[in-house]
């Protein structure tokens, strides 16, 4: 039995069944959306929803089956964690009748059945698994961009609060501000308007009357202050986040080779050829590692000089 389901889950047939379902259960929650035509057609949206998570069921069935007499494998793998929480919440919402309130609960595990897709497609997992790589590096640079933003949010707040109110009235103002203006997001209007003067530039008749602003240009404070953000938020430290991502998919991809390479061995083994594999693999460890004496070498000489 183990082995039957074990060739059924490894059969390409199954897997893009799979896919395919997947891709129906979003077409079939995106048209949900229209309350009129859902009301008009909600016994076939039914039929088809229900369709949808008897063969997720049945895949999460044959998958269990597969494991043989270790069930209990199949929740090691993370992505079958995830299908099975779905299937289950998907399960539970006609069985228990919590009210209204738990009604958005129960559609919100019905969307995330398009998440499968994740699950369904190596490439996807690859992304998925370098994003959560990422996250304890991202963590120190989201600090640094946290440093930064406090800096310039405090210097905004003493330069422009009284020229700028709306943009600059006080701390938490001034940062979010500062965050349009590190998307970019029509930020040369910011800084217009504290080169200028705010009776100047970007405030209305009704703006003045509401905000009072106490108008004053500055030219070149403006311009340096906004020009110098936007060369360190955005050129530097947000480049700096993509550096973080780049090195976690490289790490990802390295790692999802060796995966490859140990399954291809067990279906298809060549003696020959994997020894060569293991021995350039030990060689460019071992270039590595000379390289790392090398350096060490030249640094303890020229401390000596």
């Amino acid at each position: 039995m183990s082995s039957t389901c074990k060739s059924i889950v490894n059969s390409k047939f199954f897997q893009r069944l799979i896919l395919v379902t997947i891709l129906l259960a979003g077409v079939v929650v995106g048209v949900q959306t229209f309350k009129a035509f859902a009301g008009e057609h909600a016994i076939v949206l039914n039929t088809l929803d229900s369709f949808i998570l008897g063969i997720f069921v049945i895949e999460a069935v044959i998958k269990i089956l597969a494991e043989g007499n270790r069930p209990q494998n199949y929740f090691k793998n993370p992505w079958n964690v995830f299908d099975f929480i779905i299937v289950v919440a998907c399960l539970l919402g006609p069985v228990i009748h919590l009210g209204g309130d738990f009604l958005p609960v129960l559609r919100l595990a019905r969307i995330l059945r398009v998440l499968r897709l994740v699950s369904a497609i190596p490439k996807l997992q690859l992304l998925v698994s370098c994003l959560l790589r990422s996250l304890p590096s991202m963590f120190y640079v989201s600090i640094l961009l946290f440093l930064l933003f406090y800096i310039y949010g405090t210097m905004a707040v003493f330069l422009f609060a009284e020229n700028d109110p709306i943009h600059f009235r006080n701390l938490q103002t001034s940062i979010l501000s500062l965050f349009r203006v590190v998307t970019l997001e029509d930020w040369t209007d910011v800084m217009y308007i504290n080169m200028y003067g705010s009776e100047n530039y970007g405030y209305s008749s009704n703006d003045l009357a509401k905000w009072s602003p106490i108008s004053s240009a500055s030219p070149l404070g403006g311009a340096l202050f906004f020009v110098s953000f936007v060369l360190i938020g955005t050129m530097i430290v947000l480049n700096l986040v993509i550096g973080v991502i780049m090195n976690s998919m490289d790490e990802s991809n390295a790692e999802m080779k060796i995966k490859q390479e140990l399954i291809r061995r067990k279906t298809s083994p060549e003696p020959l050829r994997d020894g060569i594999y293991d021995l350039q693999l030990k060689m460019e460890k071992i270039a590595g590692e000379m390289e790392l004496i090398k350096k060490l070498l030249e640094e303890k000489k020229s401390g000596q000089n």
